[in-house]
Formats: structure tokens, sequence, C-alpha cells
């Protein structure tokens, strides 16, 4: 554990000392203005949270655009959000890793959330870095980011009843649009011969979306950006793509696009040109009020330009 993290968690244990007799499952007050404040994680749990509690909700998230949750290390304000937070909303799987403990420590004291907890570990992918853990990406597939959201939902509904038929009405309206959005990844899918789907991408984030709509994926980083790729990783892979005539590979917002230049020089020295297909958001979305700031929107944006590269359009 860093120094960094062993300060925080000093700080959250003496911040909430005073309220350690106070049970975990009671009911939050509410905020000044009615609202139960919500901090969460990754962009894509802030999304649900915004649309599940609807005005009945404040969310803050802690990490934007091209933030790395991998990476990511609680800050002093953080903190402060996290001791304000009515209900806290987070991956699991260990996507949080350094911010992990944080919240293990403050879910002692008031709603903590892994949305991950309500998937059936029969539909969890194992992690090749960790021994015992799951691939935490759940999200790239969509039917699994369903359940995800019924968890937000359960949660809502047991801390504030009162809003109960609100909370599912706007669950029941979004996964309607997450059935017709797997559709529309399916139907984009098929639209490459079997033989063409095979995604590169920086890190090896996409193994859910490979194995739910027909992909072979391989990533130049492990499943977690926090270790460096090899200079035999790189090769390796250049090697692999020259062998095929991949057309495209991929980089991502929220990893630094050098590593898939490297390949891209690797296999140019192999006699093979292949194009950098364009920039898919993995571990963070878009910017807010763009349509990739939305999960909807992320996941149409993946899979059109994963699609049109391959294909070279």
């Amino acid at each position: 554990m860093s120094k960094t993290l062993t300060l925080i968690l000093l700080t959250l244990t003496l911040a909430l000392a005073g309220c350690a007799g106070e049970s975990s499952s009671a009911a939050p007050a509410p905020a000044e203005d009615g609202r139960l404040t919500i901090v969460t994680t990754i962009g894509q749990i802030t999304d649900i949270a915004q649309i599940v509690g609807g005005e009945h909700v404040q969310v803050v998230g802690l990490m934007g655009p091209g933030t790395d949750p991998h990476l990511y290390v609680a800050s002093a304000s953080d903190v402060d959000k996290l001791q304000n937070a009515d209900i806290i909303f987070y991956n699991g799987l260990f996507l949080e890793a350094k911010l992990e403990d944080v919240l293990e420590q403050i879910g002692q004291n008031k709603p903590a959330v892994a949305v991950a907890s309500g998937i059936d570990p029969s539909r969890l992918l194992a992690s090749p870095a960790y021994v015992d853990e799951h691939d935490p990406h759940i999200w790239f597939d969509v039917t699994l980011w369903r359940e995800a959201v019924l968890v937000v939902r359960d949660t809502l509904i047991a801390q504030d009843p009162a809003n109960r038929a609100d909370y599912e009405a706007n669950t029941a309206a979004y996964l309607q649009q997450l059935d017709e959005l797997h559709a529309y990844v399916q139907a984009q899918a098929d639209r490459l011969p079997a033989e063409q789907r095979i995604l590169i991408t920086a890190h090896d984030a996409f193994s859910y979306f490979g194995r739910a709509y027909g992909f072979e994926v391989r990533g130049l980083q492990g499943i977690s950006t926090d270790a460096e790729a090899s200079t035999a990783d790189v090769q390796n892979l250049a090697t692999y793509i020259a062998e095929n005539e991949i057309r495209a590979i991929f980089v991502e917002s929220s990893v630094p696009v050098r590593t898939i230049e490297a390949v891209q020089a690797a296999v140019r020295d192999r006699g093979w040109e292949v194009v950098i297909g364009g920039s898919l958001f993995s571990d963070a979305m878009g910017d807010a009020g763009t349509a990739e700031g939305t999960y909807l929107g992320m996941v149409r944006h993946n899979i059109d330009t994963i699609v049109g590269a391959l294909l070279g359009e």
C-alpha cells in the first residue's frame, strides 16, 4: 500500500470514528433539498445513477473523461466527497484497485455498493493477471451491464422507498434502451465476416465484448494498465498482426497512444501496413455533453469505429 493511500485511510478512519456506532443499513438523512447525494467512481456508473435516480438524486463522479481507474488514487477532496455521500457506487472486481481499501473502509459506515455484486459469478470471466479475481470490465457486454442497473435501482429503493415508483419507471425505460443497444451492437458485428472479427487494443479490456459479440480480442497490455508493455509484448503482437494481415488496431481514450504506435511501427517493419482505426472508449467515457459521454453513446461509438475500420470504410 502506498504512503498516499495509507494517509488517506488514516484520515478516513479518524473522520468516521464518531459515527462508528451507526448501522450501515440505516437510511441516510436526505440532503437539504431532499435529494440523495450519490458518489460514483467511473463514468459508466455515474450515468446509471443519474438515469435511475432522476430528480431524486445528486450524483458526483470521481473519475472523468480520460481517467484510468486502474491507476486512480483518492485525493483528500475525494475523501471529503465520500464522507458526505449518502450512497457510494463503484464497479468492484478490483477495477478501482488503488481505491478499493478506502471504499471498503467507508462501507462500514454507509452503503458502498459494488455494481458487479449483482452479476452471477458464473457469467464473469477470470482475470488473467490476478489469482482468484475476475475481469472487471463488465460494461462491454450490454447484457451484463443491465444487471448493474438493477443493483443501482434496488439500492436506491432500499434507501429511499418513498420514491420507489420513479426508480422502477426510470429503470424500466433504460433497460429497454439497453436491449435496443445490445441488438444494435450485434447487428453491427454481424456485418463483419467471422475471420475479420479480431480486435486489437492498447490493453486487455474487451474480453466481455469479444465473448458477447463474437470477436477474438488481444490487448498489448494486460487486464490492468498498471504494468508497462515490454518490448517482447510489442514484437509478439506485431508478428501476429502481420501474419494475419489485420487491417486496423485501436487506441483507447484512457491509455497513452504511444503503446499502439509502437506496435504499428513494428508491424510496418514486417512488411504489413496496419492503420490505427480510431480511438475507443474503454475504462472512461467521453466528455460530458457529448454522445460518447453517455454509456449508450460510448458503446455505439465503439462498435461503429471497430466495424468501420476493420471493413476499411
